[in-house]
């Protein structure tokens, strides 16, 4: 086994995962190949103990946020089975854990956690690569797990890769002859960064909801529709269905709009304009600041 750092984890791992950063820490979870019963209803109970089929990669059981069991299919794409424990497998996983997962990446603006939230295919690679690109560190792609205590969100940093097409790596200036694709059949470029990566937790200061529109703007979002984005883009919500773990999904969801501040964030297609993009949010950000800090005197 090696052991490897991710989502403020030790992993001890059967499988070799050289996206991670390997570590000397005591393990906190345990990744090995076995037999997985898909067929034994016990073993499943919708919370602690997950049991799952993923097509054209193999059969999976997640145990109470500490094992993940992997029975692969014969010949599978070992990149591929790499991306699917790394994304919805650890997602559940972190779920168990008492983590709130969301589908967003994450960088450091001043030394706070700032989020771009939104579906596959909405930009929030190409947004965490520009600002990359400008110089910021990142600490999440694509999965991002907040731990929510009463008065503070602290997202987990990943790991120092992301998942970017190859049209929006040429037109921030990278050059993509060297990067392979992040499996066999994958749009996407696996573009890993040794540099700007953010190793340590930060405090979680703003979630841009992301859109898409006829311009670029931001603009203000409901609580209501703050909540119903959370629900929507949560990673595990399909996954973890026992009654408690729902509940307590949903109380964090609450939590969460509590502590941190949300806002719509539309744009149109256009990768040339993703230097303006950075700037509108360096500019938002300002401005929140400014107005915390005032809200902090009075």
């Amino acid at each position: 086994m090696k052991f490897y750092q991710v989502y403020n984890l030790c992993i001890a791992s059967e499988l070799e995962l050289p996206e991670l950063l390997e570590t000397n820490s005591e393990a906190d979870v345990i990744i090995r190949f076995g037999t997985v019963d898909i067929t034994s209803k016990d073993k499943y109970d919708g919370g602690k103990n997950i049991v799952g089929k993923i097509p054209e990669v193999g059969e999976f059981f997640i145990q109470g946020g500490r094992e993940i069991i992997i029975e692969p299919l014969p010949n599978v794409d070992e990149s591929l089975l790499r991306t699917v424990v790394l994304g919805p497998v650890l997602c559940v996983l972190l779920g168990q854990r008492g983590l709130l997962v969301l589908h967003a990446s994450c960088i450091n603006i001043n030394n706070k956690a700032v989020a771009f939230m939104g579906g596959s295919g909405w930009g929030k690679s190409t947004l965490a690569a520009a600002f990359h690109h400008h110089g910021y560190d990142v600490l999440t792609d694509d999965v991002m797990p907040i731990k929510i205590t009463e008065n503070k969100a602290l997202v987990f940093p990943a790991y120092p890769q992301m998942k970017v097409s190859p049209e929006a790596l040429i037109s921030l200036g990278k050059n993509t002859k060297s990067l392979s694709k992040v499996y066999e059949n994958s749009r996407k470029l696996s573009y890993k960064f040794p540099n700007g990566f953010q190793q340590n937790p930060l405090p979680l200061q703003q979630i841009y909801v992301l859109g898409k529109g006829s311009k670029h703007e931001i603009t203000p979002i409901q609580p209501q529709n703050t909540f119903l984005e959370l629900v929507r883009h949560t990673r595990t919500i399909n996954s973890l269905t026992e009654k408690q773990f729902v509940s307590n999904h949903l109380h964090l969801c609450t939590q969460l709009i509590k502590i941190v501040s949300f806002s719509r964030f539309t744009r149109k297609p256009s990768l040339a304009d993703l230097p303006k993009l950075v700037k509108l949010v360096e500019s938002d950000i300002v401005q929140i600041s400014d107005s915390n800090s005032l809200l902090s005197v009075s």
